[in-house]
């Protein structure tokens, strides 16, 4: 995989992370989530959990919420391992 493509990926996750620990969904720009997600849209060969984590990103709920975007975030990382575009040491 190129370096750029290793760096894109990590600074999605690193979006997706911030977006997960914040404690409303107002308290992120939707614009960088939604980039996030797509630009690990190659790299993930089902959509469910990008579909998960951005509709638990919308919710406001705030413990619904958190357990949507935490589920769908280990389903990304678990795609992006599968994958061979995520390995532990990034982790």
């Amino acid at each position: 995989m190129a370096r750029q493509q290793r760096i894109t990926i990590d600074l999605a996750v690193k979006i997706l992370r911030q977006a997960m620990t914040a404690t409303r969904a107002t308290d992120v720009e939707p614009e960088p989530v939604r980039l996030a997600l797509r630009c690990l849209m190659p790299h993930c060969p089902e959509r469910w959990p990008l579909l998960q984590f951005w509709e638990g990103w919308l919710g406001t709920h705030e413990i619904g919420r958190a357990q949507s975007m935490t589920a769908a975030f280990n389903g990304i990382i678990r795609q992006l391992r599968r994958s061979g575009s995520w390995c532990d040491s990034s982790d």
